[in-house]
C-alpha cells in the first residue's frame, strides 16, 4: 500500500463517520476489511512507519501537556487520535508539534480537560483482517525501527515546555490570569 492509499483509506473513513474518533476507527476497519487480505497486511506495514516516524519525544510533550499525561501507552493511544484527524493535520503535528494548539478541539480541551486518544485506530488492520480473511494478521516480517528517544526532557517543567511548546504551554501549563 502507498502512503497516499493508506491517507484516502483514513480520509473516506473520516468523510463517513462523524467527529468521533472510534467511529473513524469503526469506518477504517469496515473499508479496509473490503480489501484484499495483502493490501490489509499493507496498510499494517505503512501504520507502523506512520507511528515510528511520530515517535519524537516533542510530539509525546505534546500529548503529555495535551492529556495531563502520557504513558507509553497513551502516546500510542494518542497518535491513533492524531491519525483520525488526517494526513494534514497528522504531518503538521510531527513537524512541529506545537501547531496542535492551533486546533479547536484542542484549545476547547484546555477548559474542559478533555482528552485525545484513539486505541482502536491502531487496532484497525487486525480487525479489519479478521473481518477479510476470517486469521489473525500475520506477524510483520519488516518491522520498522522505532527512533531512539535520547532528547527527553521533564514534560512537567513548566519553564522547559514554554521553551519547547510555547503555545500549548500557554494553554496547559501556565497558570491561569487572573
Amino acid at each position: 500500500m502507498r502512503t497516499d492509499d493508506f491517507w484516502q483509506l483514513i480520509d473516506r473513513a473520516r468523510a463517513g463517520a462523524g467527529a468521533s474518533a472510534d467511529a473513524v476507527a469503526a469506518r477504517a476497519v469496515a473499508l479496509l476489511a473490503e480489501r484484499a487480505p495483502e493490501e490489509i497486511v499493507g496498510y499494517a506495514h505503512h501504520q507502523r512507519r506512520v507511528l515510528a516516524a511520530s515517535y519524537k519525544v516533542d510530539l509525546w510533550g505534546a500529548a503529555y501537556l495535551i492529556n495531563g499525561g502520557a504513558s507509553d501507552d497513551g502516546f500510542e493511544y494518542f497518535r491513533g487520535w492524531l491519525m483520525t484527524l488526517g494526513r494534514a493535520v497528522f504531518a503538521r503535528a510531527v513537524a512541529d508539534p506545537d501547531s496542535l494548539a492551533e486546533l479547536p478541539q484542542v484549545r476547547a480541551a484546555a477548559l474542559s480537560g478533555a482528552e485525545f486518544e484513539c486505541e482502536d485506530m491502531l487496532a484497525v488492520p487486525w480487525e479489519a483482517y479478521r473481518k477479510a480473511a476470517a486469521a489473525d494478521l500475520p506477524a510483520d516480517r519488516d518491522p520498522v525501527p522505532v527512533p531512539d528517544l535520547n532528547d527527553f526532557w521533564d514534560f512537567d517543567d513548566e519553564e522547559e515546555a514554554g521553551r519547547r511548546l510555547p503555545r500549548l504551554a500557554a494553554l496547559f501549563a501556565a497558570p491561569p490570569e487572573e
